[in-house]
């Protein structure tokens, strides 16, 4: 499957575009995984926002955070695929896209992420490696893990 990637500020995101993000991440996090939490916590309007496209579909989204947000490292968050396209590897199309974008946006040596427990074996054949104990957000069991470029 080809998706096609948009890679923007969030000033720069169409209302259509926010809208679709916002959607896709509602749809995930919070039916799906019934978590109630704050989804829009400020970070957003300071990342950059990946999102991959099929036709007018948003299927994949993270949003790429610049060093000492929300860790000293750069990070990537909010890794959402949309539960049609899963199985068809846009989810490792995602991460592979996002790491590229995050090493090139923003000159860093390392990115972290904070995974969720049962995503770890994904991450880990993307190259990450867990370098926290695991801890509960919005109570879904997490451990941070780094990339080192």
């Amino acid at each position: 499957m080809q998706l096609n990637w948009i890679f923007r500020k969030f000033d720069e995101l169409t209302a259509a575009e926010l809208y679709s993000i916002m959607q896709l991440r509602n749809e995930v996090f919070v039916v799906e995984q019934n978590c109630v939490y704050q989804d829009a916590d400020d970070k957003d309007l300071l990342s950059m926002h990946l999102c991959g496209w099929d036709g007018t579909k948003l299927v994949a989204y993270t949003r790429i955070i610049p060093q000492g947000i929300s860790y000293t490292e750069a990070s990537i968050g909010r890794v959402v695929t949309s539960p049609a396209y899963r199985k068809t590897g846009a989810g490792r199309q995602l991460m592979k896209e996002s790491i590229s974008r995050c090493f090139s946006q923003f000159n860093c040596t390392a990115i972290k992420i904070g995974a969720q427990v049962y995503l770890t074996a994904f991450y880990e054949s993307l190259g990450f490696a867990p370098c926290s104990s695991q801890y509960l957000e919005d109570g879904i069991p997490h451990i941070e893990m780094i990339l080192n470029k």
